[in-house]
């Protein structure tokens, strides 16, 4: 059973319901046509706070012992990060949320979500009111070494984009000078933004909001030109985009990439275990796409000979092959029966099938032209 746990002090409600998915929490990668990170990376921080450092034990004993996973998630980013009108948090993070619960516990449901704005994150990850934070956000030197976190491995490669009426003279981003431009405060969006403007000589007024249901409702109330953000991000919000307003045709992404913007889940500094273990869990996604293993066929490649295919008997812990991550044998197997490999995600959350219709650009194999790339399992 999945459960929900909201931060009161901290949560954005959103006042859509999204049928759709995309994003990094107002920003969030940065050039595939891709979701966005969070709705512009913030570039929160609790100054001045003390981090509180992981459990003597580590966190993935912890986890362990107590049977759910805590997962920081986005709330109203459509295919990446959403509630339901059921209730129910889905998305492509949300999945990745799913695949450690999965890998560390043996059961891909046993997560409490807390949806957290892009201010907020940091500060909960910080205070360890979450165990891994997968909301759209962008992986950044400074947050690297400020936020206290440490990034896994790259779920998402995205860049940053501007959206425009499709019906303004606004062919790209020279054509945007004196122009109002909506974003997300405290991400690395707005800072984006003014590289990029004051670069091409471009005067601006940037018009910041906190969440992004109150930027989108400025937005269709014509109080900025342009909306800037993960393209990810810009893509789920103009896939959702009322009818009686034009519908998605009203709104156009322009070509041009802004920035280079990776996401991924991020674990606290100092628990070197545990983030491995998060970081396992994303790669055994990418490495069965790489074995054509999924979901619908994972039981057949359990009869291996160890013998004649060593490399895909030790993945699936056929041959009880232990990598020292803390976790068991088979929690490959686990990941992909109950969640799937990274296709499959992708897939049923952004795709080309989906509302978003997220072309994958670099989210696919190396082998294909990607930068999805599994170190070896041995």
């Amino acid at each position: 059973m999945r459960h929900r746990k909201f931060l009161t002090s901290l949560l954005v409600v959103p006042a859509l319901v999204l049928a759709a998915c995309n994003g990094d929490d107002g920003n969030g990668g940065d050039e595939p046509a891709l979701p966005e990170d969070d709705g512009g990376e913030e570039v929160d921080a609790a100054e001045g706070e003390e981090d509180e450092a992981p459990p003597a034990e580590g966190t993935l004993a912890e986890v362990q012992s107590r049977g759910v996973l805590n997962c920081g998630v986005n709330d109203a980013v459509p295919g990446f990060g959403f509630l339901t009108a059921e209730g129910e948090y889905e998305g492509f993070d949300v999945e990745f949320c799913r695949a450690v619960a999965a890998a560390v516990l043996g059961d891909a449901d046993a997560v409490e979500y807390t949806a957290l704005t892009a201010e907020a994150r940091f500060t909960a990850l910080q205070a360890r009111e979450i165990d891994v934070l997968i909301r759209n956000t962008t992986w950044t030197a400074s947050r690297d070494g400020g936020e206290s976190g440490s990034f896994t491995t790259t779920t998402f490669y995205d860049g940053q984009g501007m959206m425009v009426r499709s019906d303004d003279d606004y062919g790209s981003l020279d054509d945007m000078q004196d122009t109002v431009v909506c974003t997300l405060s405290g991400t690395t969006t707005e800072l984006n933004l003014e590289s990029v403007f004051v670069a091409r000589g471009l005067d601006y007024e940037p018009l910041t909001f906190e969440d992004n249901d109150t930027l989108r409702e400025a937005f269709l109330a014509e109080r900025c030109d342009g909306w800037t953000s993960d393209k990810s991000q810009l893509a789920a919000f103009r896939a959702e985009w009322p009818e009686d307003e034009g519908g998605p045709d009203a709104l156009t992404i322009l070509d041009e990439t802004m920035s280079k913007e990776p996401l991924g889940p991020v674990t606290l500094d100092g628990d070197v275990e545990w983030f491995d273990a998060v970081r396992w869990a994303v790669i055994v996604t990418i490495q069965a796409w790489e074995f054509e293993i999924d979901s619908s066929n994972v039981e057949e490649f359990l009869d291996v000979d160890p013998e004649e295919d060593p490399e895909v008997a030790r993945f699936l812990g056929v041959d009880e092959f232990d990598a020292g991550l803390g976790l068991d044998p088979d929690f490959a197997v686990n990941v992909i029966q109950q969640v799937g490999n990274y296709q499959e995600i992708y897939e049923r959350t952004v795709g080309p099938e989906t509302a978003l219709g997220l072309d994958p650009g670099f989210n696919t194999l190396w082998t294909e032209g990607g930068l999805l790339y599994a170190p070896p399992y041995r």
